[in-house]
């Protein structure tokens, strides 16, 4: 299948989301604006509803949907082709990809009427506008410069925060934005620009190269910011076709494949692990080998040429797939469960109030002291809930805060064999010369750093984990609660009108709980899909942030690259030929780097209690008070229509023909949204 079909395919199945989207989005907006209007319109009748929340949510669920792109965040080491693989994507040659320079700036690509790039300073927020000329000019550096910088751990541009490249391109129209960054360094300088986009993207195309698989930085990256994040990321293996060029005879099509083979074999080892989901292999779903460059080549040539042979009409299948099927399909479920629930809030409350219409207000009043057990049980289940989340709390700050302090206090034990694969090469003649010490100790600095970087990445995944499994039980707790909270508004609703109120929309498992239970669970959110990335996101949760400072805090005071030196020189050229040499780098390293592990483990507790706290903190928060609301929403629907009865005289048909005409009114709003769903054809009815 050509590539010109599969990107039509693409471009259509992306216009029909956000049609589908925006129509939604309006439907959204037109329920909540019905239900405002009956709230405001109702101190002269029976009195409000108590819908204050449902309506917050409709509308913010519509913003949500009128604002949402499809982000792309592109990853990849310096020189792997992403600015060459991005234009072959959209077909023009607008990012820097020419042989030499390299890309120094997070670029943000989206849709503008207009050609146009601004680029954004940090601190004061200003900006400036240029031309492309002027852009690919002044903002690609030489990779010897681009290498030189990393090693120092600076940037290129470090007052510049990023830049926003607006084209009128079709892809680009429809939804897409992407987001290309520098190349892979782990190092703070370098990692602040793209780390934030990580967790705020839908999906990442990490780019290789086919003839240098799996460099160490690229599997520590992979390592340290992706692995264990549940993110969805498609592995691209760019310059496929350069393969044949170091064969002796790249005819030769045997000995071509067995390369190539060979290279699979490679990138499938440190790749799978990475292409699982709940126990389900898609590998062959996420990895793709493709030719950017012969791919720009044909598409600037001729834009309707077929890519067959270059790897992009598949992985544009898959990437079809991923956003336009699983993703929109998750995101608007979602709104479907949110619709689905606020019409059934609403109808129940109206089929409550209607036969209350009736009641005298003594009579009012004992049915409404009737249900009082019921809200104390009410008010029950909020507390015990809330006790459960504190308790989790103090239980995941004690057990991570000491899990941080067991784990740095523990990395003496294994430092030597750990550090040995980062350790720089020692050369006695050239560390005698002052210009080359000054560059071992630098290399010596960066690995001390790097190593550092991976312990504390492999902490972090433990700790996640923890918080991960706290939220999970959170959720299932919540669950359960939701489940007593139905049975106690049942009970509620068969004291004041005699019966209690089925839904009259379907209804998928458990989406008769009731709606803070949902938001409990983590089910309305853009996140990963677990609680735990709700909750941390919640809270703009960064290990990275918290422990920003720990690697100056440890590298500073250390102090061992001049005595490092003396032992060096101490040992003579024969040594430092030999194993000697590289065991007493090690161990002078050691020395010094242990001597602090202690205060390090104490000066990191509380900013790392903080953060564990301040993520149940707020889920507690947001939680606590949607079970708030939901309480005093049964208890306004009561009393509004009591204190409506104090003050004047109902009509009681008039106001029964306006209750059933709001319910008919936000009945037909929700099935114009499943209607939309069901027309669309991406979402099964």
């Amino acid at each position: 299948m050509s590539y010109t079909i599969e990107t039509d395919r693409f471009l259509n199945n992306l216009e029909q989301v956000a049609r589908v989207r925006s129509q939604i989005a309006k439907s959204l907006g037109e329920i909540a604006q019905t239900l405002a209007q009956w709230e405001a319109s109702v101190k002269d009748t029976s009195g409000g509803l108590g819908l204050e929340r449902d309506i917050d949510d409709l509308s913010r669920a519509s913003q949500t949907l009128q604002q949402t792109v499809f982000r792309v965040l592109v990853l990849g080491d310096l020189k792997r082709g992403k600015s060459t693989l991005l234009n072959a994507l959209i077909g023009e040659n607008l990012l820097p990809a020419d042989v030499n320079p390299c890309t120094a700036l997070l670029t943000v690509l989206r849709y503008g009427t207009q050609k146009k790039v601004t680029v954004y300073f940090k601190g004061n927020n200003s900006s400036q506008s240029i031309d492309f000329a002027r852009f690919k000019q002044t903002y690609t550096i030489k990779p010897s410069e681009a290498k030189r910088r990393e090693a120092e751990n600076s940037l290129a541009f470090p007052d510049v925060s990023h830049a926003v490249v607006e084209y009128p391109l079709p892809l680009l129209e429809k939804g897409i934005e992407i987001v290309d960054t520098p190349g892979l360094n782990d190092t703070e300088a370098r990692n602040e620009l793209s780390l934030n986009y990580i967790h705020n993207c839908h999906a990442i195309m990490f780019v290789f190269r086919a003839m240098q698989p799996c460099t160490l930085e690229e599997r520590r990256y992979l390592e340290n910011y992706i692995k264990g994040r549940g993110l969805t990321v498609f592995f691209l293996i760019n310059a496929w076709d350069e393969i044949g060029k170091g064969l002796i005879n790249p005819d030769h099509l045997d000995e071509l494949e067995q390369v190539q083979n060979r290279l699979r074999t490679v990138f499938k080892t440190y790749l799978a692990d990475y292409c699982k989901n709940d126990g389900q292999d898609y590998y062959d779903q996420r990895v793709f080998e493709i030719s950017s460059l012969p791919a720009l080549r044909r598409r600037l040539k001729k834009p309707q040429d077929s890519l067959e042979g270059t790897g992009f009409p598949p992985f544009l299948r898959a990437l079809n797939t991923f956003l336009t099927q699983e993703r929109a399909v998750a995101q608007l479920r979602q709104v479907r469960t949110l619709v689905r629930q606020v019409y059934s809030r609403t109808h129940a409350a109206i089929e409550r109030r209607i036969p209350l219409l009736d009641q005298d207000i003594e009579g009012l009043k004992q049915r409404i002291q009737g249900v009082n057990p019921e809200f104390e049980q009410l008010t029950q289940i909020r507390d015990q809930f809330r006790e459960e989340i504190r308790t989790l709390r103090d239980t995941n700050v004690k057990e991570i805060v000491n899990s941080f302090q067991t784990y740095v206090l523990n990395l003496e034990t294994t430092f030597e064999s750990d550090f040995f694969p980062y350790q720089p090469t020692i050369d006695l003649l050239e560390f005698l010369q002052q210009q080359k010490r000054e560059a071992f100790n630098a290399a010596l600095k960066q690995a001390l750093e790097q190593y550092l970087q991976d312990k504390l990445a492999a902490w972090e995944r433990t700790a996640e984990d923890a918080l991960k499994e706290a939220f999970s039980q959170l959720a299932q707790s919540a669950a359960n609660y939701g489940a007593t909270y139905n049975q106690v508004v049942d009970s509620m609703s068969n004291k004041l009108i005699g019966q209690t109120l089925p839904s009259r929309v379907p209804v998928d498992s458990g989406e008769e709980s009731p709606t803070w239970t949902k938001w409990a669970m983590g089910f309305f959110s853009l996140a990963s899909g677990n609680i735990a990335s709700v909750a941390l996101a919640a809270v703009g949760f960064n290990w990275q942030n918290i422990l920003v400072n720990w690697l100056a805090v440890v590298l500073t005071p250390l102090g061992f690259w001049n005595p490092l030196g003396l032992v060096l020189l101490s040992l003579g050229v024969g040594a430092m030929q030999a194993e000697q040499g590289r065991q007493a780098v090690i161990k002078a390293t050691k020395k010094q780097f242990v001597n602090y592990l202690p205060q390090l483990a104490q000066e990191q507790q509380e900013p790392i209690r903080k953060a564990v706290g301040d993520c149940f903190e707020r889920y507690e928060q947001d939680v606590i008070q949607r079970i708030n609301d939901d309480i005093q929403s049964h208890q306004i629907q009561l009393e509004n229509l009591l204190q409506q009865k104090k003050g004047r005289e109902i009509n009681h048909q008039t106001e029964l023909k306006r209750l059933r005409q709001l319910d008919s009114d936000i009945l037909a709003q929700y099935w114009q949204i499943e209607s939309l769903y069901e027309e669309s054809g991406l979402i099964p009815g």
